[in-house]
């Protein structure tokens, strides 16, 4: 365990310090949700397609083996941009 020592440090600068360091990791955690929400986003089949540079009939063999979820209201379906990112795996070289 370490121990910092504030020298010559008033309560209020101290008070100061701390919530600077909170305010700045608030932003960092709002920008990171922000970027999640972006990622969240609904593509139709056709953006999809274009978003993994595939044709439409892979997209289809992907989604009947159950690679990708598609979501669907009525005979419309769409895919979520994040769990397209998450279905991409690295390949050993």
């Amino acid at each position: 365990m370490s121990t910092i020592q504030f020298l010559q440090t008033t309560p209020e600068q101290l008070a100061d310090l701390i919530s600077e360091g909170v305010k700045n990791q608030l932003q960092e955690l709002k920008k990171d949700l922000q970027r999640q929400e972006a990622n969240d986003e609904l593509l139709t089949r056709e953006q999809a397609c274009q978003f993994l540079q595939i044709n439409s009939s892979t997209l289809w063999a992907w989604t009947n083996k159950g690679k990708v979820i598609a979501y669907g209201i009525s005979n419309r379906r769409y895919y979520k941009r994040s769990e397209l990112l998450e279905c991409l795996t690295i390949l050993k070289k």
